[in-house]
């Protein structure tokens, strides 16, 4: 059964069928079946809660035992010290656990993978002392005997009374997950799992989903361990050791977590296997673990899984039906003119690092607003901050006249402030109209078992247009982890437009689009300013962003540059300084200083190379030519395919097709480290230094397929770079940026390379460190090594280089000499969209 699909009525009669035969096998069985049939069904009820946390939220816990022993505690001491019913002391001891549970989410949640893991192991283990410690109430080592059970009437008491309603709570719980599982609950609590970014993007309080999982869970695993103290008669706290959380973790990854049916399939594994393996006691955990690995290996998904594989081969699938109808509408409904977003004396600080410094602008209602600036220069902070990802260090901002700034990111998405990324960030496990329908409530999510909400059909009516108003022609029910780039970017502004927002910021969206596409988003956008929502606008295509931006504002290292019209920053000098650099703007860039003879042999050849990310091609049909001892520069616009050529040079994305070779050597297919070895070697944009390493054995690292005379080259690194030597103990991570810089280059060079591939040196750097590091690739030119260039300081470049290779789109549109790329206005063109 699909979790997304919740309990249908075949599934409802089967689950009841299971249950009277549950109960009858517990009422005529003898004593020792009757115990196994119990232990199954508390595992499957531990199962069930676990799998609300381990396959909705994504969250593992290896304590869960520890809230078994406080439901099997309380139970015991309520019916034995305090007198109480097993009836009155049971839902009390399950809501004990439950509360204990939604405690520990708090500060655990706020941990990340295996220290979440180690947290609740420690819960565990605090709990089991807790229970030995505190003797007067628990009985210490001795633990609790004579324990009262249920009475069902005159049918059925004792261990088959317990064995019964574990059968029973079994069945109600697994109910109970099909209902929460098709919810909005439970569609909240898988986009948390699948990106709690974008979840609190839609107005999901990410925290608060995560606590509710963890209580109900632990309410479940409390409700258990409250049938079990009655059905075993005693309780001791080595009843309740690690070994017995491991088990329950085992019921959800070998049923399937995240399905329905997986937790009683994996009960049912865990629960028998040792009755036929009970001459192997000792070695249960090992056999266990085996069948892990086993089951990890062949069905990743679990049983389930490996049973919907099965399914999909045995029966064809449905044709998913598009969701474009003549009966949608494809337009916004009419709503007020938005209020502006306006940033006050805005600042975020790194650190010793200032991302953003005192910016001020204000977007107009009902318009686009675009941000832009070179590389690095503080754009997606400010969206950041703008959104609430960031806390700003200073300054503020707000909605019209609602203040924001210090509100979480889920509360400013609430006031009114929608947002998408650079990269999309949809929830892949929910379909195409389930991501739009969640976000409609913007973070009220009703009932918890409750699905009329989110699976009204008005809900499910108004996200049908909103797709359709964004030109979605899929299926709507597809998933969104199966979508096309193109439909991945649609479906995402969809899903912000859903939460009904003033204003909608959006972070490079025409990123890896082809040209009709580019137009159709262009369009989009129109439309939706002209529905009175403000477009705050993050782009680097400047085509794009000429072509429909009524305010544009400029950003350089932080600062505001300049505001004004398309036509204004266009012939800003300013402006195209920051862009193009000094030399450009007066047109004086020099030429290279160091010929390279015009009969030097080539050393590095692309041809007709196409890369991309998925369906969408980013470089289309590239062709260079790199001399040996020649500097050439790749020059272009943010999102150009600079970096991703780069990359595809050095092995690190593979090209879709043509051919990369070194010195006749094809490189295509070879993985990065084979490629280094053959001499051609990439010092990353963003340095990418090991940061707990020290700068020595940063510089020795790069030695690592060759490390012969690794000390005679360590000494001319740091006779190469002096700043080095002086930090050569220190770790890469206390560095200064330039000074990490400097160490990036020193450990490609290491790798002794035939050409150097450098992407982005000088990016975040200060103007005076990078004519030094400028200086230090002048050296390496001068002494004959093939280097090709990527920089965002285009004139600094074409000072330096021998030629320059200018990139739009992903292709090449001028190329030739530095003199002659300087004279040429194809460089203006990619960076400004200028004439």
């Amino acid at each position: 059964m699909s979790a997304s699909k919740g309990l249908r009525w075949p599934a409802l009669i089967g689950l009841v069928g299971l249950m009277v035969a549950g109960v009858a096998l517990a009422a005529t069985v003898n004593g020792y079946y009757v115990f196994v049939l119990a232990n199954v069904a508390l595992f499957a009820i531990v199962g069930i809660g676990l799998n609300v946390l381990v396959g909705l939220t994504g969250q593992v816990s290896f304590g869960h035992v520890g809230f078994y022993a406080i439901g099997a505690y309380a139970v015991a001491i309520l019916t034995g010290k305090a007198g109480w019913s097993f009836w009155a002391a049971w839902p009390v001891g399950a809501l004990l656990a439950g509360a204990m549970g939604a405690l520990l989410a708090l500060p655990a949640l706020r941990a990340r993978g295996p220290y979440l893991a180690m947290i609740t192991i420690a819960f565990g283990f605090i709990v089991e002392h807790a229970i030995v410690e505190a003797r007067d109430l628990t009985g210490g080592q001795n633990g609790i005997m004579g324990i009262a059970g249920p009475v069902l009437g005159g049918f059925a008491q004792g261990e088959r009374a317990a064995a019964m309603l574990a059968v029973l709570t079994a069945g109600v719980a697994l109910a109970a997950f099909a209902l929460l599982s098709r919810g909005g609950w439970g569609a909240a609590m898988r986009a948390v799992r699948d990106s709690e970014t974008a979840a609190e993007s839609i107005g999901l309080d990410p925290l608060r989903i995560k606590t509710v999982a963890f209580a109900v869970s632990a309410l479940c695993a409390g409700a258990a361990g409250g049938l079990f103290a009655p059905l075993s008669g005693f309780v001791t706290p080595h009843t309740f050791g690690f070994g017995q959380s491991i088990l329950f973790v085992l019921v959800v990854m070998i049923g399937g977590a995240g399905s329905i049916g997986g937790p009683l399939v994996g009960a049912l594994i865990v629960g028998l296997l040792p009755e036929a393996l009970a001459s192997l006691e000792e070695y249960r955990l090992l056999f266990f673990g085996l069948l892990l690995l086993v089951v990890l290996w062949a069905a990743p998904d679990g049983a389930a899984g490996l049973w919907r594989r099965v399914m999909a081969r045995v029966l064809p699938a449905k044709a998913l039906v598009p969701t474009t109808s003549s009966k949608v509408s494809a337009a916004l409904p009419p709503r007020a003119l938005g209020a502006p977003l306006a940033a006050d004396g805005l600042t975020m600080q790194f650190g010793g690092v200032r991302a953003v410094s005192d910016l001020g602008f204000e977007t107009r209602a009902g318009g686009i607003t675009s941000l832009i600036g070179p590389n690095g220069a503080g754009k997606t902070t400010a969206l950041n901050m703008l959104s609430g990802f960031y806390r700003p260090t200073g300054g503020g901002f707000r909605l019209g006249a609602a203040p924001l700034q210090g509100l979480r990111a889920f509360r400013i998405a609430r006031a009114g402030v929608a947002r998408t990324y650079q990269t999309s960030q949809l929830f892949g496990s929910l379909s195409v109209e389930d991501n739009v329908a969640l976000a409609l409530g913007r973070g009220t999510l009703g009932p918890l078992l409750g699905a009329q909400r989110f699976r009204a059909e008005s809900a499910r009516a108004q996200a049908r247009q909103l797709l359709a108003f964004c030109g979605y022609t899929g299926a709507a029910g597809t998933p969104a982890a199966d979508l096309a780039h193109v439909d991945r970017r649609l479906v995402e502004i969809a899903r912000a437009l859903a939460t009904s927002p003033q204003a909608l910021l959006l972070d490079e969206p025409a990123a890896g689009l082809s040209r009709e596409d580019k137009a159709q988003l262009a369009a989009l956008l129109q439309r939706i300013a002209a529905a009175g929502i403000g477009v705050l606008l993050v782009e680097h295509d400047m085509e794009l962003v000429m072509g429909i931006s009524q305010h544009i504002v400029v950003l350089d290292a932080g600062q505001r540059l300049a505001v004004g019209d398309v036509a204004a920053i266009q012939a800003d000098p300013a402006v195209r300084k920051a862009y193009l650099g000094e030399a450009m703007v007066s047109g004086d860039a020099r030429v290279a200083r160091h010929a390279v003879p015009a009969d030097a042999p080539e050393v590095l050849g692309v041809g007709a190379l196409v890369t991309g990310y998925g369906a969408s091609p980013v470089l289309h049909g590239i062709d260079l030519r790199v001399k040996r001892g020649e500097l050439v520069a790749l020059l272009g616009a943010n999102g150009a395919g600079k970096s991703t050529l780069m990359r595809s040079l050095a092995g690190l994305h593979r090209p879709v097709k043509g051919g990369i070779h070194l010195e006749g050597t094809e490189l295509t297919g070879l993985p990065a480290e084979q490629i280094v070895a053959r001499g051609l070697v990439l010092v990353p944009e963003g340095r990418q230094v090991f940061p707990e390493l020290s700068v020595r054995d940063n510089i020795r690292l790069g030695a690592f397929l060759d490390s012969r005379d690794v000390d005679a080259r360590l000494e001319s690194m740091l006779q190469r770079f002096p700043r080095l030597r002086e930090r050569l103990h220190q770790r890469a991570g206390l560095l200064s940026g330039g000074e990490q810089q400097m160490l990036a280059i020193a450990r490609g060079l290491m790798s002794k390379p035939r050409v150097l591939l450098l992407d982005e040196p000088s990016l975040g750097l200060a103007p005076k460190v990078i004519a030094e590091l400028f200086e230090a690739l002048d050296a390496l030119r001068s002494e004959g090594l093939t280097v090709v260039l990527v920089d965002q300081m285009a004139a600094l470049a074409l000072a330096l280089c021998d030629r320059a290779y200018v990139i739009e789109g992903g292709r090449i549109v001028a190329q030739g000499s530095a003199a002659e790329i300087a004279a040429d206005g194809a460089l203006a063109r990619a960076y400004l969209g200028a004439s």
